[in-house]
């Protein structure tokens, strides 16, 4: 994914979708900002903003958020649209090795493991899933239900005299969530294959872990999903910059998800 950014300064987010910022002529405006969550420690006053401009004529605010700078240099895609655009190009791209391990044997060409549906109707509460995988040879595995979640909630911990940066899901308490793994678990108990996937969007963030603090219910889910088999990744997003001009105020970002970090689920 590219995405072709200028650079603004935050005065600060307000009614959840909004943010004022400085651009980099010193003149001040409202951006869009696409994320409903809390965005802890992701949208402090005088953060560096990143973001892009629609072609929309007809929309109010045509600059939308999309990464934070943090003063220590770690990258933040606060757009939360982008994890599931990221993830759909890892799966076409078949980056994701242990998706593909489900469907193919050891001499197969990747283009033959799957084909993608999205936002496919599911389970008895009423869910759409990210991403319904269905194998293409016809005596291979049933389909694959992939739940999509982005992570940018990063915490410091000592661990042995060390820093360890903890990252986890998720930054608010979430009814919806915790709908969406009981529903993978319900296709885990059918015999079918129901994965949990934490892009993690949060150049920072060293693994991945239930915020117990902050939404205990979804946290005993999650225990509850991995002992029943639902399979639980995680992978990091990595930020290319590219300067096209003379100005350090715009910039060519390229995002892709490249890393495969831990995913702590004990109680």
């Amino acid at each position: 994914m590219q995405l072709q950014l200028k650079k603004a300064t935050l005065i600060k987010r307000y009614k959840r979708f909004l943010a004022d910022v400085i651009l980099a002529d010193g003149s001040q405006t409202t951006i869009h900002v696409a994320n409903t969550g809390a965005m802890t420690n992701c949208a402090n006053p005088g953060d560096i903003v990143w973001y892009s401009t629609s072609t929309n004529v007809k929309r109010k605010y045509p600059f939308s958020w999309e990464l934070t700078e943090k003063s220590n240099g770690d990258i933040i895609c606060v757009n939360t649209l982008r994890a599931n655009q990221l993830v759909e190009e890892a799966l076409t791209q078949y980056k994701i090795s242990e998706l593909n391990h489900l469907f193919l044997t050891n001499n197969e060409p990747t283009n033959t493991a799957y084909t993608i549906q999205r936002e496919v109707k599911y389970g008895s509460e009423n869910s759409k899933i990210d991403f319904l995988l269905n194998p293409i040879k016809t005596k291979a595995i049933s389909a694959t239900y992939i739940e999509v979640k982005s992570v940018t909630l990063l915490e410091s911990l000592q661990n042995n005299n060390q820093e360890e940066s903890q990252g986890y899901f998720p930054d608010s308490v979430t009814t919806r969530g915790q709908k969406h793994l009981r529903e993978l678990i319900q296709i885990s108990q059918e015999e079918k294959q129901a994965v949990l996937l934490f892009c993690v969007l949060h150049s920072g963030i060293n693994s991945v872990k239930a915020a117990a603090h902050i939404d205990n219910k979804y946290a005993q889910l999650l225990v509850k999903s991995a002992k029943i088999g639902v399979t639980i990744i995680a992978y990091q997003a990595e930020f290319l910059f590219t300067q096209t001009s003379n100005q350090p105020s715009e910039a060519i970002v390229t995002i892709t998800l490249t890393s495969k970090l831990p995913v702590i689920t004990e109680e």
